[in-house]
């Protein structure tokens, strides 16, 4: 299950740099609003050091890592919920993403325009957070004139409903983003087919200046302290110094450009690491002499359900799994020898998969 992020902001905050910088794919850069249209897609493996691990003791034919799609989208501008500018093609593109990285700019630069003529994070934040709220409020609007009728039949399951759809309304209104609202979970069932834009998960990204890498800057804590009320997270990462590192091939050449600026890690290991966080989202590994793979799924989720992602064949006929932990077979170097010392468990259909788990499904269908 390939991970697909779309990354937002404002015109000219970094977000095609910041695309260009993880992405094989090059998005046009350029410093004028609108330089994207249609939205980029770029796929970029996941950085896992137990790969390698593995990939030293088992000694495969070819290690395939994960993947995480990511969708640079084009620029929003007020009133793009109401059409203006490129927003109902930028809305619908943000439909189709599992979270949205939202790019901020917190760095001053008389070289780079800003279409509110100042740096400002929390009205870059505020204006997206509006028109996606105002969407959301157009999408809750219509289900409510359908639910009402069916409520005022007097089906207590369809006023349930409609009390739902009209605490969002209201909430939305008064300027919420829809994951923020408390309600039980199986409120949110009526909200499924709305497919609502400030319900996704969302990463703040900084964008910071070169100088403010490691510290960060009053921008930031301006940001911070905002997005803390919807228990959010914020990266703080710069841009230009990401698109530098993606130039390097060799990983001694990025970690001594890193090491340059006091940094044990680039921003983009940052970002996926805080992304598969924020969606409940771990691997687990396959391992043999044709091929070492990691493979994404959801946290909690048991084994016949893991098997699944590898072929629908392995979830209908699933037996069990065998299961081996990444520090036993780094000390014990085989499968076979972790066999003999006890080192592989037999697990049934309610094992929950944990991550790093090294997984053999049998299965019979």
């Amino acid at each position: 299950m390939a991970l697909q992020c779309g990354i937002v902001g404002l015109p000219n905050v970094g977000k095609s740099t910041l695309f260009n910088a993880i992405s094989s794919a090059k998005a046009e850069a350029a410093n004028f609003p609108f330089c994207t249209i249609e939205p980029n897609v770029g796929m970029v493996t996941v950085p896992d050091r137990r790969l390698q691990i593995l990939e030293a003791l088992v000694k495969p034919q070819r290690v395939l890592p994960t993947v995480i799609e990511f969708v640079d989208i084009a620029g929003l501008v007020k009133g793009a919920s109401k059409g203006e500018g490129l927003g109902n093609k930028f809305l619908a593109n943000i439909r189709e993403v599992d979270a949205i990285i939202h790019v901020i700019r917190c760095f001053d630069d008389d070289n780079v325009v800003h279409v509110a003529g100042g740096v400002d994070p929390l009205f870059d934040k505020e204006v997206i957070d509006t028109e996606l709220q105002l969407k959301d409020i157009d999408s809750v609007d219509k289900k409510i004139q359908k639910t009402e009728k069916v409520a005022k039949s007097g089906d207590a399951k369809a006023r349930r409903e409609l009390e739902t759809l009209q605490l969002f309304k209201k909430e939305l209104t008064e300027g919420k983003n829809a994951r923020s609202i408390d309600v039980e979970k199986e409120d949110l069932e009526v909200l499924r087919d709305l497919h609502l834009l400030t319900l996704k998960p969302v990463l703040y990204v900084a964008n910071v200046d070169e100088a403010s890498i490691l510290t960060g800057n009053a921008f930031v804590d301006k940001l911070r302290a905002e997005v803390e009320k919807e228990n959010a997270s914020v990266i703080v990462l710069c841009a230009s110094i990401e698109e530098q590192i993606a130039e390097f091939d060799e990983p001694e050449e990025k970690a001594l450009f890193l090491s340059e600026y006091g940094l044990d890690e680039s921003g983009l290991n940052k970002l996926i690491t805080a992304a598969y966080s924020l969606l409940d989202l771990i691997t687990y590994f396959t391992a043999g002499v044709q091929e070492v793979r990691a493979w994404t799924i959801k946290k909690g989720w048991k084994a016949p359900q893991a098997a699944g992602v590898i072929h629908t064949d392995f979830e209908r006929g699933f037996i069990k799994a065998e299961v081996i932990k990444l520090p036993d077979y780094e000390q014990f170097k085989t499968e076979a020898a972790c066999r003999e010392n006890g080192k592989i468990s037999i697990e049934g259909k309610e094992y929950v998969v944990q991550d790093g788990d090294i997984m053999h499904f049998r299965f019979n269908v």
